[in-house]
């Protein structure tokens, strides 16, 4: 059985004052869950602090970027070692916002996504379409396109290890989310791309989140369809009781 993900995707959220503030009060809220891992993906300025704050509980911190190259002149980059040395343990690779407001394509995602893991550290690989695709019928191209391109030169093992998270362009920010039916049938298209490209063990080992306005309201129903294995949560993860109750509603039943 998959253990189910629950992260929260602060974006261009909170100072490290608030950050540290958030931190302190949900803790408590999710101290006995130990059936479903939890990640929280401050801004880079309060990476370290939430790390710190989460030193010694289940609680684990995601990056929401970095760059494929150890060092160098990249101004306004961050590196590996340096998300390492502020405490993450997990990177979010290939956002929608990255790709369609920052210009990164697949081959950036795979680049980031390979050193990542080279560097011993677990990608959130994101992929979705926009809604001008899905009208038009191209989800399934669009998610093959990002698959194959993004997992590009992956052994079996480093596919099984990594997470996919299902976005679709069109429920992100927007109040729309795609019906649990929808999710799932997403999702069961990743699962077997997937295992087109690493082969079935590596498909089954591989969590898949669902993203997209993603609120405690709808979290139990997406969750529970079976190839949902958790959720890449955004505006609702910047509020602890809300984030705690998602946490809830998307452990195992």
């Amino acid at each position: 059985m998959r253990t189910p993900v629950l992260a929260a995707n602060w974006k261009m959220h909170k100072t490290v004052a608030e950050a540290t503030a958030f931190t302190t009060a949900f803790l408590p809220l999710v101290a006995d869950v130990d059936d479903a891992a939890i990640v929280l993906a401050p801004p880079f300025t309060a990476l370290a602090a939430v790390a710190g704050a989460c030193r010694g509980s289940r609680v684990a911190t995601a990056a929401q970027n970095v760059h494929w190259e150890p060092r160098g002149a990249f101004t306004g980059e961050v590196s590996l070692d340096m998300v390492r040395d502020a405490g993450a343990s997990h990177v979010i690779i290939g956002h929608s916002e990255r790709r369609h407001l920052f210009g990164e394509d697949d081959g950036a995602v795979n680049r980031k996504t390979r050193a990542v893991l080279a560097d011993g550290l677990t990608p959130i690989v994101c992929i979705g379409e926009t809604l001008a695709e899905r009208e038009a019928d191209e989800t399934a191209a669009v998610l093959d396109r990002q698959i194959d391109g993004g997992l590009a030169g992956l052994t079996p093992d480093e596919v099984g290890s990594i997470i996919i998270a299902y976005e679709p362009v069109w429920a992100i920010g927007t109040g729309r989310t795609a019906t649990p039916d929808q999710a799932q049938e997403a999702h069961a298209h990743v699962r077997r791309r997937v295992a087109a490209l690493a082969g079935r063990a590596a498909a089954d080992r591989c969590r898949l989140l669902y993203g997209g306005s993603v609120k405690p309201a709808n979290a139990g129903d997406l969750s529970a369809q079976p190839d949902v294995d958790g959720a890449l949560v955004g505006g609702a993860s910047l509020d602890p009781q809300s984030f705690a109750e998602i946490v809830a509603s998307g452990r195992p039943r």
